[in-house]
């Protein structure tokens, strides 16, 4: 796993940022209150020139139809800009969300952290 520089607590939880990887982890419910803020976020990475996001949903227990959005629309910004997305650690209601939608067949979603950032950090 690559060296964390710096943790921040942001809105939607801990925000660790390295050169390699950054992390998002929203916690609680990901629905249309929550998302703006995420993607905010996750904007912001993208900006500082992050390349590589992992939305970590260890302290998730929900996820909205506009959740699910969000998730979608980073992915797409993130290869556009010649990046990588993966979501880890989703709780199993909400990987049930994702199976049931059909996202796990365009989101990269690995089952921890680890594996979720092995899969980002190949070449």
């Amino acid at each position: 796993m690559p060296e964390v520089a710096a943790i921040r607590r942001g809105h939607q939880g801990l925000r660790a940022m390295s050169e390699e990887l950054q992390v998002l982890s929203p916690q609680g419910r990901l629905d249309a209150d929550s998302s703006p803020e995420l993607t905010r976020q996750a904007h912001e990475l993208i900006g500082k020139g992050g390349r590589r996001l992992l939305l970590d949903l260890k302290d998730l227990y929900y996820i909205s139809s506009a959740g699910l959005r969000a998730a979608l629309s980073l992915a797409k910004e993130m290869s556009a800009a010649g990046g990588r997305l993966a979501i880890s650690s989703p709780n199993p209601q909400v990987m049930e969300v994702f199976d049931i939608s059909g996202f796990v067949t365009v989101i990269d979603v690995h089952a921890s952290a680890e594996s979720a950032t092995a899969r980002l950090m190949e070449d």
